[in-house]
């Protein structure tokens, strides 16, 4: 490849090493989150890929980015499009949420603030089941949505979804997963999400189905940069 400048040489040395500095970073897929259930999924998920997925913690990255979007798809893009102009990475974020029919679609993008600043995965589930004390079984019916951002150092920005429908029980049940994983019951299999090995998560859930789009746009993203 030739590269002409006014400054000559220095120039044409100068655009090559940002070229390789860029599809350097470009090799990174950066995960935009501190949430360590996630972390694991996606590092599952993405086995494979052509990319050495990081996180923020590994690239000693403290930045907050306020989810104030009024849905899924504007939280993960705040925090893609942020963290990739900060650290000029390929930048992957989610916002998930669960959306439960008699609540007219509550928690939704608050899910993980339902129960309040702080609270716990345990504080969340006590919390929504207290809201469905009085449901019964057949109004239960729920679902989980997951919606990636995938943000270039440029700005551009790829969305990705995931749906699982389900059902939420009566009371937690199951050891695995995270979040409202153990009152999330999927009838298909007769188990909640928190019943399921990993393997079988990934296969089902919400950000499974997100991750299995994500990986055919990060693909083509690859193949374009090498180009």
């Amino acid at each position: 490849m030739e590269y002409r400048d006014a400054r000559g040489d220095e120039g044409a040395e100068e655009q090559l090493v940002l070229e390789r500095v860029k599809t350097e970073n470009m090799a990174k897929l950066l995960l935009a989150t501190n949430n360590p259930g996630k972390v694991f999924e996606y590092k599952s998920l993405f086995q494979g890929l052509p990319y050495e997925v990081v996180t923020l913690a590994e690239q000693g990255i403290a930045t907050e980015v306020d989810e104030v979007g009024g849905n899924l798809e504007e939280n993960a893009r705040l925090k893609a499009t942020a963290l990739a102009a900060e650290t000029h990475l390929l930048t992957l974020a989610d916002d998930s949420g669960l959306e439960v029919d008699a609540l007219g679609g509550e928690p939704g993008p608050l899910s993980h603030r339902y129960a309040g600043e702080g609270a716990s995965d345990a504080d969340r589930v006590s919390y929504l089941l207290s809201r469905l004390k009085d449901v019964p079984w057949s109004e239960r019916t729920a679902r989980f949505r997951c919606v990636i951002a995938l943000a270039m150092p440029g700005g551009n920005v790829e969305f990705c979804h995931g749906e699982c429908p389900g059902i939420i029980t009566l009371e937690p049940c199951g050891e695995q997963g995270f979040g409202y994983d153990p009152i999330f019951y999927l009838p298909e299999l007769g188990k909640t999400m928190a019943e399921l090995s990993l393997d079988e998560k990934n296969r089902v859930s919400h950000r499974g189905m997100a991750a299995r789009e994500a990986c055919q746009v990060l693909a083509r993203l690859k193949n374009s940069i090498l180009k």
